[in-house]
């Protein structure tokens, strides 16, 4: 038998936060160790982040050479030789942004040795100094409580629960679907439960154990309504539509397994009935698979959970300046460029990746699998391709995208250097028509989401067309103006400022003739709530997505925009559960736990006229944090279900305690727990 010998890292980069002091400046401190038997010299050190140095910081103990975004490279003094079981230190003063959470901080390294061959670091999760608390990982921990205060587990809790009695649980349930329609509903569950609780058989005939289910559909409900009622000798499920008899059934199958795992806390119902139908009709999440890639199985099963849930919207963010995720056929480029990150690629190793190549994307047969599946849960999938900004990965791709003559530089907020699509160029409306028409004939929600947020203030000031353009449409002293805002840097995330900028013209222009196409498409355009700059988008054929706070979605909603909200303070799950550094994710927003995001009001103070635009909410899974599976679970979990209720839950009945007895039960993605 042959036995691997583990071998110990020949390198170690350990990374410390300090922050500024009254008498010092803050300091962001990187430590390679030679942990090999020889000396090292004529080396780079290679990071990424989602920690991003600032350019200009001044450095110590070495040099900056390059910097994009979250990637830096650093040389070392040139006599420097690294000896084994030294240390070298290099100091930056000066980030971008200050790291607040462990996750802020390099995630991984790699050299770059004299011959040009990469050789890999061991990377010891980010300190700050003087904090000593162990870093957490992993869903958090609700359990089950011996005395709950209600009776029967669900989640999002039903608007009307009267039952009574108490049935011996029974083994599972055996379906008996009423038509087309009902079948199809039953097949949906048992797949779903198949897949989710593999061992479980929450489905199962009479002859195991299955309680007799009577499913039917009813033309007096509405379309994700249902009913269950409850004897001894079987229920009987009746909904709206399928979806709605869909949902009766995940409320049976969490009552059953609810009353089967902790029969002393919970009953099976002998009598009595449930009423349910949601408040809210657009109840939705959001997934960027362009910082980090989710395999197919991986989304598969997040429609799943999101499906357990009862939330009904996917927006999957397809693309961003990290990464082209979809294949086009008229472009192969954007995935054999923009899908891989790596040492010596167009696209650099970020957030986390390393000089190997990786990365992935979803081909046409993957996306109409997911597609499919999310149509029998019930779920419509909305694609979002960010435009124009936010499109490096697009122009590295496809560089003939770029004004020629272009000079200079401008950078967005991720630190990316001249990443919007032009608007002055004809090119970027033929590429862009074809890639759309390619994505609708994917997607029958007919909502495509442009992004449209995050165009840094000087965007296209350096380019001839561009200004051309705005001379032409704002005349000679804009366009003078606009020059000027060569090399801006936006330090602000998102800010409003860009309102009423050269950059604003042009983008509003931009998404004008963009809309217009989707709209010959028989399309409506989904946008960041950047896309009511210039007020020119037709509101009719557009559809909203409020990412900053409640006041301005209500503006927005009350200049009659139809809108989703989903406030990065409270409802952008990339934010971390506390201010603590032990705790993983961002906090530029805002940090948010379960109990703050469940008894948050998204519409607080809304006007009766502003809530008829209102169509729904959504919470938003940004990865930049999320290299780490464990981390994932515990930035989703348990707010993803706190942000269900919350949708689907009147504000009267919605209740925390309840909530925390009862979440205990519901899956995560990867499986990984918090011990904290």
């Amino acid at each position: 038998m042959m036995m691997t010998i583990a071998t110990k890292p020949e390198f170690r980069l350990e990374t410390l936060w300090t922050p500024a002091k009254t008498d010092a400046p803050a300091v962001y401190s990187l430590t390679l160790t030679n942990a090999s038997d020889r000396p090292l010299r004529d080396f780079r050190l290679c990071v990424s982040g989602p920690a991003r140095i600032d350019p200009a910081a001044a450095v110590e103990g070495g040099e900056l050479l390059s910097r994009l975004s979250n990637y830096s490279e650093f040389a070392p003094p040139a006599d420097l030789v690294l000896q084994p079981g030294s240390v070298w230190i290099v100091k930056a003063h000066g980030m971008s942004f200050e790291p607040q959470h462990w996750t802020d901080g390099a995630n991984s390294a790699y050299l770059v040795l004299a011959d040009g061959s990469t050789a890999p670091i061991s990377v010891v999760p980010s300190r700050a100094h003087g904090d000593n608390a162990e870093l957490k990982r992993g869903a958090v921990i609700y359990p089950v409580p011996k005395v709950a205060p209600v009776a029967v587990s669900v989640v999002p809790w039903p608007q009307d629960v009267s039952v009574s009695g108490r049935l011996t649980p029974p083994s599972g349930l055996d379906l008996a679907p009423e038509g087309a329609e009902a079948e199809a509903a039953a097949r949906a569950f048992a797949e779903l439960t198949g897949s989710l609780f593999p061992v479980e058989g929450l489905v199962r005939p009479v002859a195991e154990g299955g309680l007799p289910a009577a499913l039917s559909l009813s033309g007096d409900l509405a379309k994700e309504a249902y009913v269950i009622r409850f004897s001894p000798a079987g229920v009987a499920v009746t909904g709206g539509t399928r979806t709605g008899l869909l949902y009766g059934l995940i409320t049976l199958g969490q009552i059953l397994r609810g009353a089967r795992l902790h029969p002393g806390t919970f009953l099976f119902p002998a009598g009595g009935e449930i009423r349910d139908e949601p408040a809210l009709g657009w109840r939705g999440t959001h997934l960027d698979v362009a910082r980090q890639f989710y395999s197919t199985a991986e989304v598969s099963r997040f429609l799943r959970l999101m499906a357990w849930n009862k939330l009904n919207r996917f927006h999957w963010h397809l693309s961003d300046d990290e990464a082209w995720r979809i294949e086009i056929d008229a472009y192969p480029a954007l995935t054999e460029v923009g899908a891989w990150r790596g040492h010596g690629r167009k696209i650099p190793p970020l957030l986390g990746s390393g000089p190997q190549v990786t990365g992935g994307y979803y081909t046409k047969a993957a996306v109409r699998e997911i597609v499919a599946l999310a149509e029998t849960l019930g779920i419509e999938v909305m694609p979002e391709i960010d435009v124009p900004g936010h499109s490096f990965a697009m122009l590295q791709a496809i560089p003939e995208l770029r004004d020629p003559n272009e000079a200079g530089s401008y950078y967005s907020v991720q630190g990316f250097p001249d990443n919007c699509l032009n608007p002055a160029r004809e090119e970027t409306y033929r590429v862009l028509e074809v890639v759309f028409d390619e994505l609708i004939e994917l997607f029958p929600s007919k909502i495509i989401h442009v992004g449209a947020d995050e165009v840094p203030l000087g965007a296209w000031s350096g380019s001839p067309e561009a200004l051309e353009r705005l001379r032409a449409v704002a005349g000679e002293e804009m366009a003078t103006t606009h020059a000027k805002r060569l090399n801006v840097v936006t330090n602000t995330h998102g800010a409003d400022e860009i309102d009423g900028s050269g950059a604003a013209v042009l983008q509003a222009e931009f998404l004008a003739r963009v809309q217009g196409f989707l709209a010959s498409r028989g399309c409506v355009t989904g946008g960041w709530q950047e896309a009511a700059h210039g007020n020119v988008i037709d509101k009719q054929k557009s559809l909203l997505f409020g990412w900053r706070t409640v006041e301005a979605n209500a503006e927005l909603a009350g200049e009659g925009y139809d809108i989703v909200v989903c406030p990065g303070q409270v409802y952008y799950l990339d934010m971390a559960n506390s201010p603590a550094w032990s705790e993983p994710g961002g906090s530029w927003a805002g940090w948010s736990d379960p109990e703050k995001l469940y008894l948050f009001d998204p519409i607080e103070g809304w006007t009766d006229a502003q809530k008829k635009h209102l169509r729904g909410l959504q919470c938003c899974i940004w990865s930049e944090p999320m290299t780490d599976r464990g981390v994932f679970d515990r930035l989703v979990f348990p707010r993803l279900s706190a942000l269900a209720e919350t949708g689907w839950t009147r504000p009267e009945r919605k209740n925390f305690k309840r909530f925390e007895a009862l979440v205990g039960l519901m899956p995560v993605l990867y499986g990984f727990y918090s011990d904290q």
